[in-house]
């Protein structure tokens, strides 16, 4: 699977099949609550007003997510883009970079000219540094992870 493209989509909530949805809760399942063992609440009631993105192989599987916020709904004056997550199994592969590119791209389409925030996990620092994010606070713990924020433009 190294080096394979996924094909990316990208819809309002309101525009999710219940078989995506249940893919795209399942995968964040995976990632946040199994392999991280973070008890939290996913369904936070922000995915009602978000986009969300959806990378598959060219089997149709869902190998990666990202939600994307309006402004204000995570941060007051910048859209920001949350639950990040990759299949275990496209680990190592560049899906998170495409990803990311992916992501991106819909934000400037979505939110032309509005700057981004994300809460980054701290390893990831250099990954979204890459894609141009400066860290823009102190590191604090969020679901007992290292966190730090992070801002793309503005």
């Amino acid at each position: 699977m190294t080096g394979s493209t996924l094909q990316f989509t990208c819809k309002f909530f309101e525009e999710l099949t219940l078989h995506e949805l249940y893919e795209l809760m399942a995968l964040r399942q995976i990632v946040f609550a199994v392999e991280q063992n973070c008890p939290y609440l996913d369904a936070d009631g922000k995915d009602l007003k978000c986009w969300h993105l959806m990378g598959r192989n060219g089997e149709g599987k869902l190998l990666a997510v990202a939600r994307l916020l309006p402004e204000g709904l995570s941060y007051p004056g910048y859209a920001s883009i949350g639950r990040v997550a990759s299949a275990p199994e496209a680990r190592g592969t560049g899906a998170g970079r495409q990803l990311m590119q992916a992501a991106l791209s819909e934000m400037a389409r979505l939110f032309p000219g509005l700057p981004i925030r994300i809460g980054a996990q701290q390893y990831l620092i250099k990954f979204y540094e890459s894609f141009g994010f400066q860290v823009d606070s102190e590191v604090y713990l969020e679901d007992g992870i290292p966190h730090v924020e992070m801002v793309l433009g503005g």
